[in-house]
Formats: C-alpha cells, structure tokens, sequence
C-alpha cells in the first residue's frame, strides 16, 4: 500500500507531518522530492490564500461554536498530542 505524506527533516530524522497506517518496526522504502523544486505550493503561498479565504468569509465561529464542534469527536486527541510531542525529542 502507497501513502504519501509530508515531513520535515530535523536532527538528521524525517518527521511526519501526518499520521500513517504503519505496523511498529515496519521497513519502508521512502522517496524524498523537495515541494519548492517540484513546483509545489510554496508555504508563504499557502497562507497568503488561506488569510485572503479568511478575509471573504461572513461568519467566524466563536469559541462556544468550536468547543461544540469539537466536543462531537468520539475519541481524546491528548494521546495523539503527547506522542506528537515526544516523537518531538
């Protein structure tokens, strides 16, 4: 199975940025391409259209209106936080 997901090269270590559906000590063969070499959206591109998205919209949530929403997702996201953050170090 193929899955592709970004990552960012720290330490001398590739780290996700996505999570992938991989069995512990799995081998793996990686293909390495530089986004910006590939012609691939540019980070500073990104955020210029999300903000300009953001600018058009004619309602922002309130916090209540995020806590509501977030409060449907069946599973705690803090397991997902704290492995995040120790695969960190």
């Amino acid at each position: 199975m193929d899955q592709q997901v970004d990552a960012v090269y720290e330490n001398g270590m590739l780290r996700p940025l996505g999570p992938l559906t991989l069995a512990e000590s799995q081998r793996v063969s990686i293909t390495v391409s530089d986004p910006d070499a590939s012609g691939s959206v540019h980070r500073d591109d990104f955020l210029a259209a999300i903000r300009a998205e953001v600018a058009n919209l004619e309602h922002f949530p309130t916090i209540e209106e995020v806590q509501r929403a977030l409060s449907k997702i069946p599973e705690s996201l803090v397991e997902d936080f704290i492995a995040e953050r120790e695969n960190r170090f």
